[in-house]
C-alpha cells in the first residue's frame, strides 16, 4: 500500500496523486440523494412552474434539490465552495469548490421527458477532478475523474468515430441556431452527420461518453 507523501486539510496524497475515493463516495451520495427527491415531482401536475429574469423555468424540484445538496456539502466539508445554479456562489476561491445544476433540462423535466439529470461536479486549486451525471429516471449514473468514467460502476468510454457520415449530432434545440452566427455552420455540419436527433441537455453528453 502506497504511503501518503502530503496530507494538508484533511486531504492525502500518493505520490503527487490526491486520494480521490471519500469524494467520489460523497459525490455518489449526492446524486443519489438528489435523484430520490426530484423524482416525487416528476409528471406531478401540481408543480408550478415559475421563470426566471433569464426568461428559463425553474420549479420546486430544482431549488429544493440544491438546498439538499449545499446543506450536505456544508456538513460535510464546510470549508468547501458552493458554485449552484439555483442559489449563486458560496466561498468560490476555496480550495475544494462544489458546482451543482440540480436539474439539467427542466424543459424536459416539467414537461415529463425523462432526459434531464442532476450534474455535480468538484472542483481542486481551479482544476475538475470529478464530476458525475445522475439521470435519476432510469437509474444511471455516470461517474469521471479524468483518467476513467464508469456508467453504474461499468468502465464505458466514447465511441471510435473517425468521419462525420458514421457520427450522430445530438442538440438541445434545433430552432435556436438560426439566431447565432452559427447557424448555417451548424446546417453544414448536419448535413454530413448520418444522425441528427434531440436527445439534448446532460442526457446528450451521458450518451456520447458512453459511446
Amino acid at each position: 500500500m502506497p504511503v501518503p507523501v502530503v496530507a494538508r486539510h484533511g486531504v492525502c496524497v500518493f505520490n503527487n496523486v490526491m486520494e480521490l475515493k471519500p469524494y467520489r463516495d460523497f459525490m455518489i451520495q449526492l446524486a443519489q440523494e438528489s435523484g430520490d427527491f426530484i423524482l416525487p415531482y416528476f409528471t406531478n401536475h401540481s408543480v408550478v412552474v415559475e421563470v426566471k429574469s433569464d426568461d428559463t423555468p425553474v420549479t420546486i424540484a430544482d431549488r429544493g434539490a440544491e438546498e439538499l445538496l449545499r446543506e450536505l456539502i456544508h456538513r460535510r466539508y464546510p470549508s468547501h465552495g458552493i458554485i449552484g445554479e439555483e442559489y449563486g456562489s458560496d466561498n468560490p476561491d476555496a480550495e475544494f469548490v462544489w458546482t451543482l445544476d440540480p436539474i439539467d433540462g427542466t424543459l424536459a423535466f416539467i414537461t415529463a421527458v425523462p432526459l434531464f439529470g442532476t450534474l455535480i461536479a468538484l472542483i481542486h486549486d481551479g482544476q475538475p477532478v470529478l464530476g458525475c451525471i445522475q439521470q435519476p429516471v432510469l437509474k444511471q449514473l455516470l461517474l469521471g475523474d479524468n483518467k476513467e468514467t464508469t456508467l453504474n460502476g461499468r468502465r464505458v468510454r466514447v465511441r471510435d468515430t473517425a468521419i462525420l457520415s458514421q457520427a450522430t449530432l445530438l442538440t438541445s434545440e434545433t430552432t435556436l441556431q438560426e439566431q447565432y452566427p452559427y447557424g448555417k455552420a451548424f446546417e453544414a455540419l448536419a448535413r454530413q452527420c448520418r444522425l441528427v436527433r434531440t436527445w439534448g441537455d446532460c442526457y446528450g453528453y451521458l450518451l456520447l461518453a458512453t459511446g
